[in-house]
């Protein structure tokens, strides 16, 4: 790190209503040359707004705030914006937060007493494209999709089943669900980038999920990959 932001460097905005959380964020996101603090906010209501303003590459969203919560202010932003990746970053790890704000849009799902190189590291994945989430997040889960994979299948549930995926869709999902990259996938399957990028599109229409990390949910609930 030699101070000097790179071009390219990764645009950041913070929300949070603790203003000592913010200053410790800026203070060791700052000093790394790929990631920029463009914004902070205070409230979910003004997270909305920031966001609808400076258009960032990565947000990391508090879940209790004041005037609007983060799983409100995330499910605005994505109305909005389809592109912003946005991380959660908070002290709560159950299962019913975690689930909400995954449904709401989150790309990752983040504790605060993660290792501030941690946070930076899902930062720098989440803008590649890939779940960012916690190991107390993950275990929930798992847990979860383990619960609904005994429970009895709905006659009525959206999307399709693995069988409708063609053998490369379903490749490609098992890359997924491992947490690579469209550019690692299509090294892996010797396939151009622009490919891969399709065929996500369409597995992910098939299965009716709104992204990668519900993708890679559908994948462990089914038996695809294991857990």
């Amino acid at each position: 790190m030699n101070g000097t932001k790179q071009p390219n460097a990764i645009r950041v905005l913070l929300a949070d209503d603790h203003a000592i959380v913010r200053q410790g964020l800026v203070f060791f996101l700052n000093m790394q040359d790929d990631l920029r603090i463009v914004g902070e906010a205070a409230n979910g209501a003004e997270a909305v707004a920031r966001a609808d303003a400076l258009r960032p590459d990565v947000i990391l969203m508090d879940l209790f705030m004041p005037e609007k919560n983060g799983i409100e202010a995330t499910r605005d932003i994505r109305a909005k914006d389809a592109n912003v990746k946005i991380i959660v970053l908070t002290s709560f790890s159950d299962q019913d937060h975690v689930l909400s704000a995954i449904k709401a849009g989150a790309n990752g799902y983040m504790l605060k007493d993660a290792d501030p190189a941690d946070i930076a590291n899902a930062i720098r994945g989440a803008h590649a494209g890939l779940p960012q989430l916690h190991p107390a997040a993950a275990a929930q889960l798992m847990s979860h999709v383990a619960a609904e994979s005994s429970a009895p299948a709905s006659p009525s549930g959206g999307g399709s089943s693995p069988d409708a995926l063609t053998a490369r869709e379903t490749e490609i999902l098992t890359y997924i669900a491992k947490g690579y990259s469209n550019k690692e996938i299509a090294a892996a399957c010797d396939i151009a980038e622009k490919t891969v990028k399709t065929h996500v599109s369409n597995l992910l229409s098939k299965l009716g999920v709104a992204d990668r990390t519900q993708a890679a949910l559908y994948a462990v609930k089914h038996g695809i990959v294991e857990s």
